[in-house]
């Protein structure tokens, strides 16, 4: 019997979150028998593993910044008509070519509306013919737009089988920032957190880096450069003095930018690109510091050692700050402000963080690698009768 074909849409549009969820999906599903292949739309990250699962790149599209309301081309200028017609021309001769038993949207229809030029055709085309499915995060960002929310609920029921929620309803319901959850609930599973528990790439290093030190990260880093700074100024104020910091600039940083952190390192400090083994660094380290990003928090939790998080709150953007202060509600992180951000707040986080007991230890589900791929072949038995 063939193996079940999984078909994955992701389009990241300026952090490196959403594509690296999706990827520890996919490999989720192609270690549970499922053959998968990742259509992705935005900047090509090559530090993202995807294992052994196909990609095809569309002709990649980001955000100009973080309003989000313009987007850019690999040369820069803005996404024209023609630009859609050849991404959803390929995005299609892939599912025509590959026949998907699945398809697995994210998130999409609750945010990415201007791709839906090329999502609606794949769902249309696709619909009586494969399950459908939409990959989302536990936290929408908060925008009060009734109208779109409406029209969000009309294609889940219309055009979609099931709604994958990245999270655990007994920490964050999905109605806590999606109110019309409720005319949706019979399609709505909950997968647990996803945390990428993969081992370090073969033949890596032995070392022990992250040992008793300060990490700090940015995730991609495409708007992380102000920690990073604020770490270098807490560090000369003087905090946790007896321990070494080790800065992780992120792919999105220029070499220009990394370049002028390193002449700013005081003795004590270093800096360097995001590592493939950021995980085993957590694990040894006394203190993370990093923004708020999904991915990031749970590396966090997982890792089970102290913290001070930083929420990106930009334009926007609440999703980081929103999830965050309901974690630090249940003595999971210590939250600092976006807004109250220097080097003298974050000095004194890191020192009251360094000083106050152990933190608790998360007893939430973190299995959404996992019931993402077991969710996904009930799914398809269900489809098959």
């Amino acid at each position: 019997m063939s193996k079940p074909r999984a078909l994955v849409y992701v389009q990241h549009l300026l952090g490196v979150g959403h594509v690296a969820r999706a990827a520890a999906l996919a490999r989720g599903m192609a270690a549970a028998g499922i053959a998968v292949t990742v259509v992705t739309g935005g900047e090509p990250v090559p530090a993202i593993n995807f294992g052994e699962v196909e990609v095809v790149q569309l002709p990649w599209l980001r955000a100009a910044d973080t309003t989000f309301k313009t987007l850019l081309d690999s040369r820069g200028q803005p996404a024209t008509d023609a630009l859609f017609a050849e991404r959803r021309s390929l995005l299609i001769g892939t599912a025509d070519r590959n026949r998907p038993d699945v398809i697995l949207v994210e998130h999409y229809p609750f945010g990415r509306r201007k791709f839906r030029v090329e999502i609606d055709p794949l769902l249309e085309a696709w619909q009586s013919r494969a399950v459908i499915a939409c990959s989302v995060r536990d936290v929408l960002v908060e925008k009060g737009e009734t109208k779109k929310a409406a029209e969000a609920v009309t294609l889940i029921k219309d055009r979609f089988d099931r709604v994958l929620v990245h999270g655990d309803a007994s920490v964050l319901p999905f109605d806590r920032t999606f109110p019309l959850a409720h005319q949706i609930a019979d399609k709505i599973a909950y997968t647990g957190y996803v945390v990428d528990r993969r081992p370090e790439p073969p033949g890596a290093t032995p070392t022990s880096d992250g040992h008793g030190e300060v990490i700090v990260s940015v995730g991609g880093g495409a708007v992380g450069l102000g920690l990073l700074k604020a770490a270098i100024g807490a560090k000369r104020l003087g905090a946790a003095p007896q321990h070494v910091w080790r800065l992780l600039a992120g792919v999105n940083l220029t070499e220009a930018d990394v370049g002028q952190l390193k002449r700013n390192a005081p003795p004590g400090l270093i800096v360097e690109r995001a590592r493939p083994d950021f995980r085993k660094l957590l694990s040894r380290a006394a203190l993370s510091i990093s923004q708020a990003g999904y991915n990031t928090v749970l590396d966090v939790l997982e890792a089970g050692c102290r913290n001070v998080v930083v929420p990106f709150a930009a334009g926007s953007e609440s999703e980081q700050l929103f999830r965050a202060r309901e974690l630090e509600a249940r003595g999971l992180l210590n939250v600092l402000g976006e807004t109250t951000l220097s080097p003298g707040t974050l000095a004194a986080a890191v020192n009251a963080a360094l000083a106050a007991p152990e933190p608790t230890k998360a007893t939430i589900d973190l299995s959404g690698i996992e019931t993402t791929a077991r969710l996904i072949l009930a799914m398809l038995a269900a489809k098959r009768g």
